[in-house]
Parts: C-alpha cells; sequence; structure tokens
C-alpha cells in the first residue's frame, strides 16, 4: 500500500473516531440536540441582518409602548393591559395581578418579552418546520419554568399567604418538597389516599391465567345471563390496566359487567431489566394470543369481541391484520373497539417533539443501560407537554403556597408509573413512530407475518376524543381509509383519558358526535356535520357490541383448564 494511501486511511478512520466521539458528547450534554436547533437559527438571522434589524426595530417600538403603557397605569390612569394572558392560562387568575400596577406590570413585562421570543422563533428564516416545532418546544419550557409566580418573590399571592399564615405556608411547602425528592417525583395528588384493590380496582373478578408477561383477569357476572362471545381488553402497557376499573362509579369494566358481558382483562407485568429482550412480538404471541384462548375455553365461544385502549389498541390492530393473513377463515375475533388508537404516525401530536433522531438516541442509550425505559422518564415527557398544567401548577401549589395535595383517582393512576423493556419500546419508537412502517403493506413483520391493515375486514368501532395531545382524533381515524371493514367513527368531548373513561351521568357535560364510515367522505367535514349527543358514548358502544355478543348463556367464571388463581386486581399490577 502506498504512503498516500496508508495517509488517507489514516485520515478517514481519525474522522470516522471524531464523528463517535462528537456522538457521544452530544448524548450527554445535548440529548435532544437543542443547542444544535438553537445554533441553526442564530445563524439563520445572522444571514439576514435586514430581517434582523427590522425584528429588532418592531421589538423596540413595542417595549416603548409598553413602558408608556405602565408609567401612566403607575400615575394612576386606568389602562387596558396591552398583553393579556390567553384565556386558558390560568397563572395569572388572582385579581392582585390586574389591581396592583407592580405585579400588573411584572406580568405584562413578562407577557411581552415570552411572546416576542416566540414570535421571533417562528419568524426564523430557514428553518424548517420540523427545526421550528422543536425550537418552539423548548423555548415554550424555558419560559414557563421562568414565570414569575414560580419563584416566592414573583407570586404575590403566596407572599399573602406567607404573611397571613405567619409563614406555615412555606413550613408546609418545604415539607411537601422534602417528600417530593425522597419520592423523585413531584406529587400530583394525595398518594396516601388511594390503594389498588380497596379502593381503586374493586370490581370482583379472579386471576385465570398468568406468564411472564401478563395476568388474565376474568370478572365475576352480577346478572343472570351473560352473552356467549366475552369481551377481551386489551389494556395500554404503557400505564396500568385499572384505568378501566378505577371506582364503581368510573369502571368500564363495571359498566360492562352490569349490561351482561362476560369481560377478560390484561394485566401487564411491570418489566424490569431480564425482561429487556422481550420484544412487540411477544406482546402479541404472548399476550394476545393467550388471552383470546382463555377466553374462548372458558365462555365456550369460538370468538371474542376484542377492544384496545392506546397502544393496546395499536396492538390489536398489529394482531388484526397478523391473523387474518395467517388464518383468515378463523379468525377468533367477531368485532373490533379501538379506543383513542394510532396506527398512523405521519402526525402523532405534541410528543413529536421527542421523535427525531437525537431523541430516538438518547433514549436508546438510557434503555440500553437499564433494559427498559423507567415509567417516570416517560411521564415526565407527557408532562412537559402541558408543563403549565401538569408541573408549575403543582410547583406552586405544593411548595410555594403550601397547599395539601387534594386526592384524584385518575392522577394517582397517572402517577403509578410502568416500565418499557428495551427492545419492545425500540421497535415501537423506531419502527412505528419514526419511519412509520405500520401503514406500509408488508412493511412490518411480526412473528413471521408480514402486517397489512387492509386484510382486516371485522367490523369496527372507534373512539377518540377532541383534545387528545397524545393520540390526535384526525390522526387516529385516518386507519377507517386503509381497513377492509365497516367502521363506526365516534368523536368524544374531552381528553386522552376522560374522553375514554366517560360513564353515563345525569351530571354528565360531555357528548359525541358519530358517522359510519364511506370511503368518499372527507371524515372531520362529515363529523362536522352532526349534531352532537349529549352525554357519555358508552350507551351507544353497547348496542352495537350486542349485534356480535351471542345468545344468553350462565355465566362461568373459571374452569377446570384455567383455574382461580387469586383475587382480582392480582399480583402485576401491584409490582
Amino acid at each position: 500500500m502506498s504512503e498516500s494511501s496508508v495517509f488517507t486511511a489514516f485520515l478517514t478512520e481519525q474522522a470516522q473516531r471524531t464523528q463517535v466521539l462528537q456522538r457521544q458528547l452530544q448524548q450527554i450534554f445535548d440529548p435532544f440536540g437543542l443547542l444544535a436547533t438553537t445554533r441553526t437559527a442564530q445563524q439563520a438571522w445572522a444571514n439576514h441582518p435586514f430581517e434582523l434589524a427590522d425584528n429588532l426595530h418592531r421589538y423596540a417600538m413595542d417595549g416603548f409602548q409598553l413602558q408608556a403603557a405602565l408609567l401612566r397605569r403607575f400615575a394612576g390612569e386606568a389602562d387596558v393591559d396591552l398583553v393579556e394572558p390567553q384565556p386558558d392560562d390560568p397563572r395569572f387568575s388572582d385579581p392582585i395581578w390586574s389591581e396592583s400596577p407592580f405585579w400588573d406590570s411584572v406580568k405584562e413585562y413578562y407577557l411581552f418579552q415570552t411572546r416576542w421570543m416566540q414570535n421571533s422563533l417562528y419568524a426564523t428564516p430557514g428553518l424548517t418546520e420540523g427545526e421550528r416545532r422543536k425550537s418552539a418546544f423548548w423555548l415554550r419550557q424555558l419560559l414557563n419554568a421562568l414565570a414569575p409566580n414560580n419563584f416566592l418573590l414573583g407570586n404575590p399571592t403566596a407572599l399573602n399567604k406567607a404573611i397571613t399564615t405567619q409563614g406555615e405556608s412555606l413550613w408546609q411547602g418545604w415539607d411537601h418538597f422534602a417528600r417530593d425528592v425522597r419520592a423523585g417525583d413531584i406529587a400530583l395528588t394525595d398518594l396516601s389516599a388511594f390503594t389498588v384493590g380497596e379502593n381503586l380496582a374493586t370490581t370482583p373478578g379472579v386471576v385465570v391465567y398468568r406468564n411472564e408477561l401478563l395476568e388474565v383477569i376474568h370478572y365475576q357476572s352480577n346478572t343472570p345471563t351473560v352473552h356467549q362471545t366475552p369481551i377481551v381488553l386489551i389494556s395500554p402497557w404503557i400505564n396500568k390496566y385499572y384505568i378501566l376499573d378505577l371506582n364503581p362509579a368510573k369502571s368500564m369494566v363495571k359498566y360492562l359487567v352490569d349490561q351482561g358481558f362476560s369481560v377478560f382483562v390484561t394485566s401487564w407485568k411491570n418489566p424490569d431489566a431480564t425482561m429487556a429482550e422481550i420484544g412487540l412480538d411477544d406482546y402479541l404471541t404472548q399476550g394476545i394470543v393467550p388471552m383470546i384462548q382463555v377466553a374462548k375455553e372458558i365462555s365456550g365461544s369460538e370468538q371474542v369481541n376484542l377492544v384496545g385502549y392506546c397502544i393496546g389498541g395499536t396492538l390489536v390492530s398489529l394482531y388484526m391484520a397478523w391473523i387474518n393473513r395467517l388464518s383468515p377463515a378463523a379468525v377468533p375475533v367477531s368485532s373490533v373497539t379501538l379506543l383513542t388508537t394510532l396506527t398512523d404516525f405521519s402526525c402523532p401530536g405534541d410528543i413529536e417533539v421527542f421523535i427525531d433522531e437525537d431523541g430516538l438516541d438518547a433514549i436508546d442509550a438510557i434503555m440500553e443501560r437499564q433494559g427498559y425505559l423507567d415509567g417516570k422518564d416517560m411521564a415526565a415527557s407527557f408532562r412537559m407537554l402541558r408543563s403549565n398544567s401538569l408541573i408549575w401548577q403543582y410547583w406552586q401549589s405544593n411548595y410555594l403556597l403550601g397547599e395539601p395535595s387534594t386526592a384524584f383517582d385518575i392522577l394517582y393512576w397517572n402517577m403509578d408509573s410502568t416500565r418499557m423493556p428495551k427492545k419492545m419500546h425500540h421497535t415501537y419508537l423506531r419502527e412505528l413512530y419514526w419511519h412509520n412502517r405500520m401503514i406500509e403493506p408488508d412493511g412490518l413483520h411480526l412473528a413471521g407475518q408480514g402486517i397489512d391493515l387492509a386484510r382486516i375486514t371485522q367490523p369496527i368501532y372507534m373512539v377518540s376524543a377532541e383534545e387528545d395531545h397524545i393520540a390526535p382524533w384526525q390522526q387516529t381515524f385516518t386507519l377507517a381509509h386503509r381497513v377492509s371493514a365497516p367502521v363506526r367513527l365516534t368523536l368524544s368531548t374531552s381528553g386522552h383519558i376522560v374522553g375514554i373513561i366517560n360513564p353515563p351521568s345525569p351530571q354528565s357535560k360531555r357528548s359525541f358526535r358519530q358517522i359510519a364510515f364511506d370511503q368518499n367522505q372527507n371524515i372531520p367535514a362529515a363529523l362536522g356535520q352532526q349534531a352532537p349527543v349529549a352525554g357519555s358514548w358508552w350507551p351507544n358502544w353497547v348496542d352495537w357490541l350486542r349485534g356480535f355478543a351471542g345468545a344468553q348463556i350462565k355465566p362461568k367464571l373459571t374452569s377446570r383448564q384455567h383455574p382461580n388463581l387469586g383475587a382480582a386486581p392480582g399480583t402485576y399490577v401491584l409490582e
């Protein structure tokens, strides 16, 4: 080999090592690529000096007008706020923020600087839409954190309470802070108020099957007869199953049992490092497949009505495409219900700020070290999507105001987090979220079969929620265009949880719209033309389910093959 070739090979090797080192340093100091995106924005403005000068001129003029208005306010003149909080922003709802000239000026300066920085970012020339959204997200986190009311000296409500309580509120706030530091998480609710199996997940039932991945709970009937075709609920394993059985007033499980259905639910094991190599295939073959077999054996039915919620619904969709290819003449499913379920991840909602090469590499690095992704890490990411309401609101109430945590069952469930096994979550994030393989015919292979959603022919009832920022309803409903099945689309009010955990109640302020999907329809337009139906969508769903539920039979809780392994809620949910 010539000296020049050796030298070229040496330079190539050094360049590769440099790239690896740069990548490693980025994973340590800037895992989500924020600094790189910030540099891109700064360079873009440097390359457009005239636009920058114009932007700074507008800033100076607007700042001058704000200063003049605040001076008039201090002089005793009534004046309208030049920068007002958004209607849904509760941070400045205390009247003192408007009545006091000093606190009004603090509020106005903060909002002015916040709006100007955000508007300037969106006006940055040359940024891609992805860079713009990513930068805006991280800038919003910084600005939300720096709000004056997050600091004791900048929060007039907290200062007033500290004075009137002679410092007792500050002492209580410090006690709450020490408690949360020990727990490693900010308390969203009174954790001592709930116990799973005592005042949560209380519908009577028994565990009838257990393997390394899940427990199957079958609920005790309270009607003389039940429909022979059972309901099999596939819960999300991102959280624990009892969101479907919170308490008697909010339990979807109890409601279905009361309607005369035989109900089975998954209680997934909370994985640890020993389950690092559990993959999405395993959730299908060791999760849905045996669960359906158990439900069939106990009920004596040849089919089940399959229901999936969130990522559980994504798994149900994968299973349906898989089983329709593997055994099209003997699919053991009579109907499918999908609740807030994504199958097309091209526009996955606010969570997309974490879904790029930098973010996925950071998550992979964490999982490689631990063998799983801790539920607290995932919960923190979701809270950041609504940081004012899910972080800073509790920061103020818990620590600055020293208020006791209220007891709220949904927030308790939200804090009862679970882990994600490394292999499964890598596939889920990379192949579904990042590469969007699920919508490609045979673009994804599971358990030896190509996944093609067009093979699904069983009737589908889909439910999504108007305010869902985790699974946007417009995106979930795109599945209707890909399957070969009749689909009923139901759009509920509220969000990802409350839109689904939506029991019938005379006091309910919720409603839903519904259409029977036609391939020629524009879904948003068709739904917009429907008059809202007041109340819960649950009774409508039950009426639909009865068409696939079979004859009435005497209920049976267990069988010789699947005996009672312990009372509900089982053992996995307590891990």
